[in-house]
């Protein structure tokens, strides 16, 4: 397996058996491979992607109100939550994020060698979403509950032409959380950067904002994989072009609210 990404790590690929998925039989490693190897957070490795300040941006302020103030402090505490086996709350997450994934279909264990039909590396997925936090599971969770047509068609790949090696969805998911963390600057006191800025202004009129967002620029990621025709080998650069994309969008004039940015209409409900 080739390296990926700028720190050398490998990426867990997914090799694509066949094309299609028969979840009526209730065998997923079937139709789904999934080859070990180590993680690669791919985040880390990306560069700053700077943009232009449009002066005419009435938006943007460095300064923040007692609103944001308060909403980035929230999104703060949940961003340094890290996963804790032994808290019920938790327990009940990873619980939930499995039978919104597979509906019927019963869980052994929370610890258990199923998970490697979400995507997770091994048997216990809190061994990959650490690198994350607790965070990258709710954002999961969030997906899967709000835009269950896309978590669904991501999760078993059933758009477009795919590649032989496939990303592994449910580690992707967790590169997307710590992408869009370290993008918007958010354990920072406050904006330093343009991106950062925007983004909580619409973080203070939507307080599930960057659940919203996550949403957003996985689908996104997905419909750039295929334009572009990627494997697994080029998951970083999908990841780049991914982050490029949606820092162009956050800085558009017209968009208002996350529902306004152009790869929204990407998602699907039902």
């Amino acid at each position: 397996m080739g390296e990926m990404g700028e720190r050398g790590g490998s990426f867990v690929a997914v090799r694509r058996i066949s094309q299609g998925i028969e979840r009526s039989s209730g065998c997923h490693s079937t139709s789904a491979e999934v080859v070990t190897g180590s993680t690669a957070w791919i985040g880390r490795g990306l560069s700053c992607v700077c943009a232009q300040r449009n002066s005419s941006d009435g938006r943007l302020s460095f300064d923040l109100t007692p609103l944001q103030e308060d909403t980035l402090h929230r999104l703060q505490i949940r961003i340094e939550t890290v996963y804790d086996s032994s808290r019920v709350e938790h327990q009940e997450a990873l619980r939930a994020l499995w039978y919104s994934a597979f509906p019927g279909e019963e869980l052994r264990d929370l610890i258990s060698e199923q998970w490697k039909e979400m995507g997770w590396q091994g048997k216990d997925p809190s061994t990959d979403f650490r690198g994350g936090g607790f965070i990258s599971l709710e954002n999961l969770l969030f997906f899967a509950k709000n835009f269950p047509k896309s978590f669904q068609d991501l999760l078993w790949k059933q758009e477009g032409d795919r590649a032989m090696w496939e990303y592994p969805f449910a580690v992707a998911g967790v590169n997307i959380t710590f992408m869009l963390i370290q993008m918007l600057d958010l354990q920072a006191a406050k904006p330093r950067t343009m991106m950062g800025a925007v983004f909580l202004k619409l973080l203070a009129e939507n307080e599930r904002a960057f659940d919203l967002l996550y949403c957003i620029t996985f689908k996104l990621m997905d419909h750039l994989w295929l334009t572009m025709h990627a494997s697994y080998m080029d998951f970083n650069t999908v990841m780049k072009s991914t982050r490029r994309q949606i820092e162009r969008e956050l800085l558009l004039e017209e968009i208002m609210r996350l529902e306004d940015m152009p790869s929204y209409n990407l998602l699907t409900r039902r």
